[in-house]
């Protein structure tokens, strides 16, 4: 993640991940969750903020989901059901859980179809907030597989040429395994920014960049310094990825409505023929490597692709060059090591949390 969101080290609360996943699972007890998914959910929110991707860890999230069963929003206890299905595809009804939650258990069915057919792929409706996609793509890889999932909902991109928000973030995710080099992980909103970024900058009281966010009109707003506006689950402004048409906005619309139509259209979900606000569906997938070529093959191959990308020449400027899920392979040792950190407003929030709940706070204990 670019400097420009991270928590100043100046300011930063250390917090060790194994601290971070009992106050989650205990905040999520407290809000009905059994408690083996409390652990999936703290699984989820954890996996995010070892790697860096602090815009789906508990900075921004964790309130937000809070939220919704306090204001039974959120379904604390769902039980899937399958509506339809064949040997390789199912849609799945989430019974209004929260998609943390409800997208594991949908890829653990997409990766048994996969091991018993060769792929499998599940869409989901009637579901909550799904989180760092990542980590369900990443579920598929870690069985030697390669794991696709995506999510889609929400009125916050602005189509190319349009004056008004009709898509989500709508992020997509993809991952799968190599031999000796990590994991290639994609995992990347559809938007110029991901809509959590913005939430990010808010906390740090930095402005916007140019090409993030439209004008009021829906020109692109190529100057930035705008504030950032943000709430979760809130109608904003923002370009997709790509920026302007000239710079290619209408690839990451186009993969905006691609995630729209597999994760609302193709699931049935209730709202995503008139783009409605509060429309939400997910979309997950895996193939099993060995269906198609030795997974030692392959995964060999992986480690000559992904160590040719790593070792390229860098452009003037910069020391090195990267691919997708190697700076959250990095981040997670580094974080593991000497925790994650977290803004002391996202501290005191916890501490009030824990204090309302009845739960004892030490989040920062040694």
């Amino acid at each position: 993640m670019l400097e420009h969101f991270q928590v100043p080290d100046s300011i930063a609360v250390r917090v060790k991940p194994d601290n971070l996943r009992t106050a989650i699972e205990q905040i999520f007890v407290k809000m009905g969750t059994p408690k083996a998914d409390a652990k999936t959910a703290a699984d989820v929110l954890v996996f995010a903020d070892v790697k860096g991707i602090d815009t789906h860890g508990v900075s921004n999230m964790l309130r937000a989901y809070v939220q919704g069963y306090n204001e039974k929003r959120l379904n604390p206890r769902p039980k899937l059901k399958i509506v339809n299905e064949t040997e390789t595809t199912a849609v799945v009804d989430g019974d209004g859980g929260l998609g943390i939650i409800t997208c594991p258990q949908a890829m653990e069915i997409a990766i048994e179809k996969a091991r018993r057919h060769g792929m499998g792929a599940v869409s989901i409706r009637n579901s909550g907030h799904a989180g760092a996609v990542g980590y369900h793509a990443m579920m598929a890889a870690k069985q030697d597989m390669i794991g696709w999932a995506m999510t889609a909902g929400g009125n916050s991109m602005v189509p190319t040429f349009g004056a008004e928000p009709r898509l989500g973030t709508n992020p997509i995710a993809f991952a799968c395994p190599a031999a000796t080099e990590p994991f290639f992980l994609f995992d990347a909103a559809t938007t110029s920014i991901a809509g959590n970024k913005i939430g990010l900058l808010r906390r740090l009281g930095r402005p916007l960049e140019p090409g993030w966010v439209a004008n009021d009109d829906g020109s692109p707003d190529m100057n930035g310094g705008q504030e950032p506006q943000f709430a979760a689950g809130s109608v904003r402004m923002q370009l997709p990825l790509g920026s302007t048409r000239e710079m290619g906005s209408h690839k990451g619309y186009s993969l905006g409505v691609i995630v729209d139509i597999l994760c609302g259209v193709l699931s049935g979900a209730a709202g995503f023929d008139k783009a409605d606000r509060s429309r939400r569906g997910h979309f997950v997938a895996a193939y099993n490597i060995a269906s198609f070529v030795p997974i030692d093959e392959f995964k060999k191959n992986m480690d000559g692709m992904l160590r040719t990308l790593r070792t390229t020449k860098p452009a003037p400027g910069h020391e090195r060059v990267l691919y997708a899920g190697l700076p959250e392979a990095e981040n997670e040792k580094k974080r593991t090591e000497r925790g994650i950190p977290l803004h002391p407003e996202v501290i005191e929030w916890f501490k009030g949390a824990c204090a309302e709940l009845g739960i004892p706070y030490a989040l920062t204990a040694k």
